[in-house]
């Protein structure tokens, strides 16, 4: 691009002669990876709002200005934003005439509109794209695998975008209007032409800002959702993979058999669990069970964070012999009571099994 005269001076003319829109770009995803990535930053909402327009919005921006550097102005505004030279200036009004005639003609660009709805569309077309790639790769679907190939393609259609608006005349070179909005909204704020439109004015801007306080009231103090713990019982095949089935039915008395017990923390607090594990000789009549003897086999216990998983492989020995027994496991928040039972339990699983004197 040919060096604009209003440069500042204090930049290289190539930086200075970086559209506007596409420096911002280029700032915002380095805002950005910041936000994301460094300490202190990242455990806060300001990551989610840099990250949203980050995925939603940039990547389509930098794509629909790469595939349309031309500007979509009226051939007379083209013609007023570019710089006549002193020759052009004393041209006839039939020459600046053909001159808008031709740009009106050959301008394939769109509007601002147009600009960002595609922008959005495109972003969530390449974004998915971008991790079904990542998919098939080593790296996989993971953060920082994400942010280098959208922070990558994003630049990479940055500088098409540039190289392309570059070869234009500087007439039909696309221009985000910056000072003419500016102006417009000088004008419908501080100028309004009745007392109608001032009061119009009023409520969209506190429109706006109710909306802006509430997205970021949402994003700064989310929902918990519902808080509840697992518990489940796994087994181990023969490859070492946990699952839950094949659970063993028929036992030895004092022979171990091998069991994995699961607990699972989605209570959006620190929690202290304690698992107890009985053998009970019950009797079911008319669909109510009553436990005729019991005998505690083991006892553990997990301190779990938000969203942690505990997995705990052990043995179970049973001393009672006997068919249809019940071995259960009660879990409890911090302490059990002294008579742990399954009315008592936060939570409860079981498995039916039969006990056998030794051969």
């Amino acid at each position: 691009m040919a060096r604009r005269d209003n440069g500042t001076g204090i930049l290289p003319d190539s930086v200075e002669d970086i559209p506007p829109d596409l420096a911002a770009v280029c700032m915002y995803l380095c805002v950005t990876i910041a936000a994301i990535f460094l300490p202190g930053i990242r455990d806060t909402p300001i990551r989610v709002v840099l990250g949203l327009p980050f995925v939603l919005f940039i990547p389509g921006y930098a794509f629909i200005a790469a595939l349309f550097p031309e500007s979509n102005t009226s051939a007379t505004d083209a013609a007023a934003d570019a710089d006549p030279s002193p020759n052009e200036a004393q041209s006839s009004d039939r020459d600046v005439e053909s001159v808008t005639t031709a740009i009106k003609a050959e301008s394939g660009g769109i509007d601002g509109i147009e600009r960002v709805a595609l922008s959005f569309g495109t972003s969530i077309a390449i974004v998915p794209l971008i991790g079904l790639v990542l998919n098939f790769t080593p790296w996989g679907i993971r953060l920082i695998p994400i942010v280098v190939s959208l922070t990558g393609v994003t630049f990479l259609l940055t500088f098409i975008a540039y190289h392309r608006r570059a070869a234009l005349p500087d007439a039909y070179r696309f221009r985000v209007p910056y000072r003419s909005w500016i102006q417009a909204a000088r004008r419908e704020f501080l100028e309004p032409d009745d007392r109608a439109d001032m009061v119009l004015n009023v409520l969209l801007v506190c429109s706006v800002l109710l909306a802006v306080s509430s997205v970021g009231y949402a994003v700064a103090v989310p929902q918990t959702g519902e808080s509840f713990s697992e518990l489940y019982l796994l087994t181990e095949t023969d490859d070492g993979e946990l699952v839950a089935d094949n659970y063993p039915q028929n036992f030895t008395a004092n022979q171990e058999r091998s069991l994995t017990v699961g607990i699972g923390n989605q209570e959006h607090t620190t929690e202290s669990y304690t698992v107890i594990v009985l053998l009970q000789r019950v009797n079911v009549s008319n669909n109510s069970t009553t436990v005729l003897d019991q005998q505690q086999l083991q006892r553990f216990h997990a301190d779990l964070e938000h969203n942690e998983t505990w997995h705990h492989q052990h043995t179970i020995a049973p001393p009672m012999t006997g068919e249809d027994l019940r071995l259960t496991y009660l879990l409890y928040k911090d302490d059990p009571p002294s008579q742990p039972s399954t009315d008592n339990a936060y939570r409860e699983v079981h498995l039916w099994i039969t006990v056998s004197e030794p051969s």
